[in-house]
């Protein structure tokens, strides 16, 4: 019998506000002279680890080793307050909003998911994790160069946010695009 394989990932949801911001950021571009692919609102997320095609059996051991790893922290908070893209603005492929604030915090936690993941096999996250949202994908080639001089200099009020649960997500690829599957929600603790 064939294993059922799930695309999955770890992440922390976003406050509804990112939405407003990446509506008002996607007027920043001449939609007809760039083809950009922008993440759906309910689709947007930070990503804290890629697992990628994860057999379904290996869920509970995923969801055990997060809850062990998240025991150890206590809410804290990130801040979306700017805009950058990957990996250059010659030639970027994907566009975002940066995070900031207690980042310290952030990669830490990054860090031991990395190290708990790896343990059972998956692949260890990049050493150089910028913490990001992806809003938009430019795939070439382009009939003209993104212009990406106001989107990258976009004025938004700071998106002061609390990280108080992380989700295992699975995504899956339809016909009507990328479809975000909640697997299972884990909250930090508050003591």
């Amino acid at each position: 019998m064939e294993k059922k394989l799930l695309r999955t990932f770890i992440s922390i949801p976003l406050p509804h506000v990112v939405k407003s911001v990446k509506q008002m950021l996607t007027s920043t571009f001449e939609t007809d002279r760039v083809k950009i692919r922008w993440v759906k609102h309910n689709n947007l997320h930070l990503t804290l680890h890629f697992l990628g095609f994860t057999p379904e059996g290996d869920i509970p051991m995923i969801e055990n080793e997060i809850l062990d790893v998240i025991s150890g922290y206590k809410p804290f908070d990130l801040t979306i307050s700017r805009t950058g893209c990957f990996p250059n603005s010659l030639k970027p492929s994907i566009l975002y909003l940066g995070i900031d604030n207690d980042l310290k915090a952030l990669n830490d936690l990054v860090n031991k998911l990395s190290l708990k993941m790896t343990t059972l096999g998956y692949k260890q996250r990049d050493e150089n994790f910028t913490p990001h949202v992806t809003i938009g994908k430019i795939n070439y080639p382009q009939k003209f160069k993104p212009d990406l001089s106001i989107f990258l200099n976009s004025c938004y009020d700071n998106i002061e946010f609390s990280v108080d649960k992380v989700q295992l997500l699975s995504s899956e690829v339809l016909s009507e695009g990328v479809v975000y599957n909640i697997l299972n929600t884990f909250s930090l603790s508050k003591n």
